[in-house]
């Protein structure tokens, strides 16, 4: 059952763990994530909509991607912020439960539409030419999935199995890792499993995949010309900055989550705590710039559209559709596929 909440005992407790300028401090990073969250991606939203050119298969999941961040940056940015710049948890054990709700519904349809990215950027690289292709109804149907898995496995707290608390320094709420109750437990074991490991493998698995296939492109290349494509590089680039930037905005937060659930002599200090938390609510404004601002194609639009038609980047060569081609190798060694776009 969950235990009304007493504003007072919270607000006192508090002010123990943190002064008031660290909340203060703690405020302002985190309205600078929420509000360059929600300017990001309400900006890629409208461009993709607006502009015909866009609309690929991936961009069902790009567009996803931001709907899902901007619901992290407005239902969990924001109040974190509010909360935080009060010194205190203000909203009471309904607005506790609703954020953790929103963070975790929404965080769950972000990582799991990560996942369907890298698994369309593997079939496109790695299988340009094969039986299966990554077509709209795919794109689609990893959307619905998406939301479906968070769906599921973001409403048990709600009807008893595991319970949505505070966290860190108390100004946020998230399913109660904390908790030695073996409902609690048992919950947050297959939450961390089927929404960060199962998300995280494939994501891992897809992007070695096409890591691999560029090297072997590489190889080819240099053999029979003495050089290396640039385009192989700059994707190369881009992947490692993409699972990078996965690893420090959730990895931290999950690793320490399993951490006290497998240790229950394990003491992290609330402000400690706090830190992975800011980490991953910060992938709201990191995602749509790695994932759809390194597009030249889009950027061109997005460009022009928050500089009033004026384009610096207008004289960069375009390819057909969208930014990044690359070659891949087909089955047999000595031959070598034609470009294939990668998004």
């Amino acid at each position: 059952k969950h235990k009304e909440m007493d504003e007072n005992k919270v607000l006192e407790s508090s002010e123990v763990l943190l002064s008031r300028t660290g909340y203060t401090i703690l405020a302002i990073i985190m309205g600078a994530f929420s509000v360059g969250g929600i300017i990001l991606n309400v900006l890629v939203i409208v461009v993709t909509v607006r502009h015909r050119q866009l609309r690929q298969p991936l961009s069902y999941a790009l567009v996803n991607l931001a709907v899902c961040d901007l619901g992290c940056a407005v239902f969990g940015g924001l109040p974190t912020t509010v909360t935080s710049a009060m010194g205190y948890f203000s909203l009471g054990r309904v607005g506790c439960v609703l954020e953790a709700f929103a963070v975790s519904f929404f965080g769950i349809a972000s990582l799991c539409t990560v996942a369907v990215i890298s698994v369309e950027r593997y079939i496109v690289v790695c299988y340009p030419m094969g039986a299966v292709l990554f077509q709209t109804r795919h794109a689609v149907g990893g959307v619905v999935l998406s939301w479906v898995w968070s769906f599921v496995w973001s409403t048990p707290p709600l009807f008893g199995w595991g319970t949505f608390e505070l966290e860190g320094v108390q100004t946020s709420c998230a399913p109660n890792w904390y908790s030695r109750d073996i409902g609690d437990m048992s919950y947050m074991i297959m939450f961390f499993v089927l929404c960060f490991a199962v998300p995280f493998s494939i994501i891992m698995v897809s992007y070695s995949r096409l890591l691999w296939t560029l090297r072997q492109v590489t190889k080819l290349q240099v053999s029979e010309t003495g050089s290396t494509n640039r385009v192989e590089v700059q994707v190369a680039r881009m992947i490692v900055v993409m699972v990078l930037a996965f690893l420090v905005t959730w990895l931290p937060y999950a690793s320490m989550a399993v951490a006290v659930i497998m240790d229950s002599s394990l003491y992290v200090d609330p402000v400690i705590a706090t830190i992975p938390v800011y980490f991953a609510k910060s992938s709201t404004v990191y995602n749509p710039i790695i994932y759809i601002f390194m597009n030249r194609q889009f950027r061109g639009y997005t460009v022009a559209a928050v500089l009033c038609g004026w384009n610096p980047w207008s004289s960069e060569p375009q390819t057909s559709e969208n930014e990044t081609t690359v070659t891949s190798v087909s089955k047999t060694p000595q031959k070598i596929v034609p470009e294939k776009s990668l998004e």
